[in-house]
């Protein structure tokens, strides 16, 4: 019983977290500070105090270093990073098919589907 309840409790909050993440980044540092403070007013509703202190000391690292220069920077990173993944990814399904491996062929594609997918998320499509 224990179990379920706990599987039952932990993926809503994996998926959430994991929605979180792929989300688009934020464009400013005032975007990204009015996030963080949704989040805390979420965390203070639920009283999740280890969360909110979190949350907390993120908003100060955040208003304390960030810079609009500096976020795009990492974005611009995650896309190079992301658009790097495709082209590996488009790599294995060239090799996969030249060795005519149709179960390889398959599962090629659909992790190149996924970076791909990823990518449009990176770049806010």
């Amino acid at each position: 019983m224990k179990f379920t309840l706990a599987t039952c409790t932990l993926i809503p909050a994996l998926l959430f977290t994991s929605a979180s993440f792929a989300a688009a980044q934020p464009e400013s540092c005032a975007t990204k500070q009015q996030e963080i403070q949704k989040q805390i007013d979420e965390a203070r509703l639920h009283k999740n105090q280890n969360r909110i202190e979190g949350l907390e000391k993120a908003l100060r690292e955040n208003k304390a270093h960030c810079t609009d220069a500096g976020l795009k920077a990492e974005n611009q990173k995650r896309i190079d990073e992301q658009r790097k993944k495709v082209s590996e990814r488009e790599q294995e399904l060239k090799e996969a098919q030249a060795k005519g491996d149709h179960d390889k062929i398959i599962k090629k594609q659909q992790k190149l589907e996924e970076a791909q997918s990823e990518l449009k998320h990176a770049e806010g499509r």
